[in-house]
């Protein structure tokens, strides 16, 4: 993403203490770990899920299962996004029948992302349960959607960008506000 940097909001024990307090608000809300499944969303929900399951693991004992979601033919904006968008496989290799779905993703920003995501679950059976799992909230929603877990609420302006780096992706872990550069 371009812009300018204004500041560093979580550096990579941020992120580790925002993951830890997630895990452990899954286990409490859902009293327990009983019928919990994770499924990251495709691209930077995928790490994050795979470390709130280290977290429950390590704690809990369980090993949660986990999927991986591709939002891509589900977005509204797909003609804006390319005339051949890349599409990537969706992996959730367990039924979700009867389960609390925890989708988790870095950023919820207008909402959009996590309709698709919606959508797409849907598409995969009936949940008992969906919940949603964000690192930042930063604001400005679109639709009527809301995270059940934050690590970071982050208030910003429309020419603000928030830039989530995750060491399986980026080398790195850190969460970036950007100025847009105009």
């Amino acid at each position: 993403m371009e812009g300018i940097a204004k500041s560093k909001i979580l550096d990579g024990d941020g992120i580790r203490r925002a993951i830890t307090r997630i895990a452990h608000e899954i286990v409490e809300k859902n009293k327990g770990t009983d019928g919990v499944v994770l499924v990251g969303i495709r691209r930077r929900g995928v790490p994050l899920a795979e470390r709130i399951q280290r977290r429950i693991e390590e704690f809990e004992g369980v090993k949660l299962p986990l999927g991986v979601l591709d939002i891509t033919l589900y977005r509204d904006d797909l003609s804006r996004i390319d005339v051949q968008p890349v599409v990537h496989q969706t992996e959730v290799p367990f039924p979700i029948e009867g389960k609390t779905v925890v989708l988790v993703d870095d950023v919820l920003y207008t909402g959009r992302t996590a309709r698709a995501a919606l959508d797409a679950t849907m598409d995969l059976g009936r949940a008992e349960k969906i919940q949603l799992a964000v690192l930042v909230d930063r604001g400005h929603r679109e639709l009527p959607i809301r995270a059940d877990y934050v690590g970071k609420n982050l208030p910003t302006s429309s020419r603000e960008i928030v830039s989530v780096c995750i060491r399986e992706i980026d080398d790195r872990d850190e969460v970036l506000l950007l100025e847009r550069a105009d």
